[in-house]
């Protein structure tokens, strides 16, 4: 888990983007929001921006103020101009990993800042003391088909939907 303020930093960054590609962030979707510092950002800096967090611990929703939703069951019934699923879908199987993209795909209308750790990660760049090791290992390959079906990516995390109106100059993007 990462600190407030490196979550803050963060969440400046990703929104910063989005103004360079002329999108006004105006509603979010925080997908396993935990314990909320995405969502208390936005609310403490963009009070107009529409914000739904959701996680499936009973308890984060009880405690953060979140929805009780299942991403990989689970998709809104609108587009949001950003998404944000952060360390998620890697305590979710095969199935329900691609069930969740297709609905992380579904509720975007613009960007998704996706990240989760890939067995490259695990094996090399993770903090093995803070990391939770309990979870699906699947390398960055098999994410990254999953998620070109739907978006394309920008880089850092950021995938771009393919719907959306945002144009990507050919070295924004890191696929072809």
């Amino acid at each position: 888990m990462h600190s407030r303020r490196k979550i803050e930093t963060l969440a400046s960054g990703v929104h910063q983007f989005c103004n360079w590609w002329d999108i006004q962030v105006r509603s979010v979707l925080d997908v396993g929001a935990g314990v909320g510092y995405w969502s208390d950002w936005y609310r403490k800096n963009y009070e107009r921006t529409k914000v739904l967090s959701v996680d499936v611990s009973e308890h984060a929703c009880k405690k953060y103020g979140h929805k009780l939703r299942d991403i990989s069951s689970w998709a809104p019934n609108r587009k949001f101009d950003l998404v944000i699923c952060q360390s998620v879908l890697q305590y979710l199987d095969e199935q329900d990993a691609r069930s969740a993209i297709k609905n992380l795909a579904k509720a975007t209308k613009h960007v998704l800042f996706f990240e989760v750790p890939t067995k490259s990660d695990l094996r090399n760049t993770v903090d093995r003391d803070v990391t939770d090791f309990e979870i699906y290992s699947r390398t960055g390959t098999w994410y990254c088909n999953e998620l070109k079906k739907y978006f394309k990516q920008a880089g850092a995390g950021l995938w771009v939907a393919k719907s959306s109106t945002i144009v990507l100059y050919e070295l924004e993007g890191t696929q072809k």
